[in-house]
């Protein structure tokens, strides 16, 4: 019993150390209840992360059923890889482009927002810098030597990370992120590409745990029921001891 509460008093520690808790993270402000917020990611990932990545634990039939598209819609605008409207969401990169091109498979994105977290996510999205000395051309403050390159680049524009020496004691060089400084404009506005990221990362807190639109959707009927209930049983309690004094 006593394991068992030792565990239970760790897990928020241990939640901030597997999410990479002493790096300093953007709120993502995620907010899965805006279906427009969703289907702007969904669209997103699946024109540029999907070749790559799969959603193995989420279909495309339970995608448009969640989100309110019909099966032309999503036939139309989201399948790119000759899947059915009612197969799993696969990549179509073979294991051996992926070994060739990226060193190891590119994993799959079903739970990644309850494996690192909405704001890692968000912030690492954003923290993608020119580095020509990456076999990509890219490296990222936040997970640094990344195999994946900058995949939203266009619509952020290029970036340029500076960062900081630092000697210890001991003479041990470190280097720490200070900022970043535009080398070009992308198609989008800072505030838009945010926007566009926070809608993204809006869409893998979904694929993560679906069910949560559906909890959504009943928690205020639940809670009226609760509300009711509750009076309903207050005034039992009154009429059954009324009479005592």
């Amino acid at each position: 019993m006593k394991r068992l509460i030792l565990i239970l008093l760790l897990l928020p520690f241990v939640n901030t150390f597997a999410s990479g808790g002493s790096e300093h993270l953007e709120q993502a402000q995620a907010n899965i209840r805006s279906k427009e917020s969703l289907i702007n990611g969904a669209k997103y990932y699946m024109s540029y992360c999907s070749s790559c990545h799969s959603l193995q634990y989420q279909r495309y039939s339970r995608m448009a059923q969640d989100l309110g598209l019909t099966k032309e819609e999503v036939e139309e605008n989201l399948i790119f890889t000759g899947a059915k409207f009612t197969d799993h969401i696969t990549n179509n990169m073979s294991a051996a482009d992926a070994e060739k091109w990226f060193g190891k498979a590119p994993p799959d994105l079903t739970v990644i927002a309850k494996a690192r977290g909405v704001d890692w996510i968000y912030t690492y999205l954003k923290s993608f810098y020119k580095d020509p000395t990456r076999p990509s051309g890219w490296n990222n403050t936040l997970f640094v030597g990344a195999s994946m390159p900058n995949v939203f680049w266009k619509e952020q524009g290029v970036q340029e990370a500076h960062f900081e020496e630092h000697t210890t004691a001991d003479g041990v060089v470190t280097h720490s992120f200070k900022e970043f400084t535009k080398l070009s404009q992308g198609t989008m506005s800072d505030e838009e590409f945010n926007e566009t990221v926070r809608d993204v990362v809006n869409f893998l807190a979904y694929t993560a745990e679906p069910a949560q639109l559906i909890r959504m959707a009943y928690a205020p009927w639940v809670l009226l029921f609760l509300v009711i209930f509750t009076f309903m049983a207050y005034l039992l309690k009154k009429n059954y001891f009324k009479d005592i004094h």
